[in-house]
């Protein structure tokens, strides 16, 4: 028995030679997978492994993927980006002449533009990189790991709760189902002043016609199949928690679904205000139910 949440969070540090690194990976729930990696400068070919690697762990959550790195000597070494300062300069020429009024820009501002300096220290050769590369996945791996443990167990925890809600919603249709069965009655009574007034309202109504509409109406009043319904979608999610191997939350969103509609019509049906009552908190508890299911994978 084991289901996983969507939400966690997890750190993992590494180095190569003077360069360090540090991963941070967090998740919460969401409708699909959605990943989120803005690779630092220099590693934008990390970009598809990365995602292949959440792709191939995860198959629900938004999923943050954070990478940062430093180099522990300082470097200090760098460049000017002579053909992206000449585009830049290009264009500040045609600015003014669009915009003659402007304060012409320093030297310092066009200097501060990202990608006009560059640290020679971002420029590793091919081997170099797929060795630091090769070392940072590796760290990304012991990342993903720690989140799904992470997500394992919060699933763990929410495993709980939710058996206990079920427990709540069983508990409330056996009630539901004994209070109608002890008021026949009332049942009765309720249908025969609904027939009155049918045949007020139509006193040349054929006997035939008459018996179809009585009988649309004992349908209207018993919840019989409500009930069956709802001690079915009970087994359904015990049995979907007890053997899950995977993601089961769209399956347990959908039963959620199920309980909320069945739980409406014994409420429409309902002949009195104890069972009124009892759909009521019926919907309550589906409710919350539904409010836990949101946080499973």
């Amino acid at each position: 028995m084991a289901i996983s949440s969507m939400t966690g969070f997890a750190r993992a540090e590494g180095g190569l030679d003077d360069l360090t690194w540090v991963w941070e990976v967090r998740s919460v729930n969401a409708k699909g997978l959605d990943l989120r990696f803005r690779p630092p400068q220099g590693f934008e070919a990390l970009d598809p492994l990365v995602r292949a690697r959440v792709n191939e762990r995860f198959k629900r959550g938004s999923v943050s993927v954070n990478l940062s790195t430093r180099r522990e000597t300082g470097g200090g070494a760098y460049r000017i980006n002579d053909d992206f300062l000449a585009r830049v300069i290009a264009r500040l020429v045609r600015l003014k002449d669009e915009v003659p009024d402007a304060r012409p820009p320093s030297l310092d501002g066009i200097l501060g533009l990202r990608g006009v300096i560059e640290p020679v220290d971002d420029m590793m050769g091919e081997d170099a990189f797929e060795a630091v590369a090769k070392a940072m996945l590796a760290d990304l791996d012991t990342a993903l790991a720690g989140l799904a443990t992470m997500r394992d167990e919060e699933g763990g925890r929410l495993l709980t709760v939710l058996l206990a809600q079920i427990d709540q919603v069983a508990g409330l249709t056996t009630r539901a189902a004994a209070v109608a069965g002890a008021q026949p009655d009332a049942i009765r009574r309720r249908l025969n002043e609904q027939v009155q007034r049918l045949i007020a309202d139509n006193p040349a109504m054929p006997e035939e016609r008459l018996a179809q509409e009585a009988a649309i109406l004992m349908t209207k009043t018993d919840i019989r199949e409500e009930i069956d319904r709802l001690t079915a979608h009970t087994e359904a999610t015990r049995d979907l928690l007890a053997k899950a191997d995977g993601p089961v939350g769209r399956r347990l969103d959908f039963l959620c679904q199920e309980f909320n509609r069945e739980a409406n019509t014994l409420c429409s049906k309902s002949p009195d205000t104890e069972l009124t009552g009892l759909g009521l908190d019926l919907k309550a508890v589906i409710d919350q139910l539904r409010e836990q299911v949101q946080n499973i994978e």
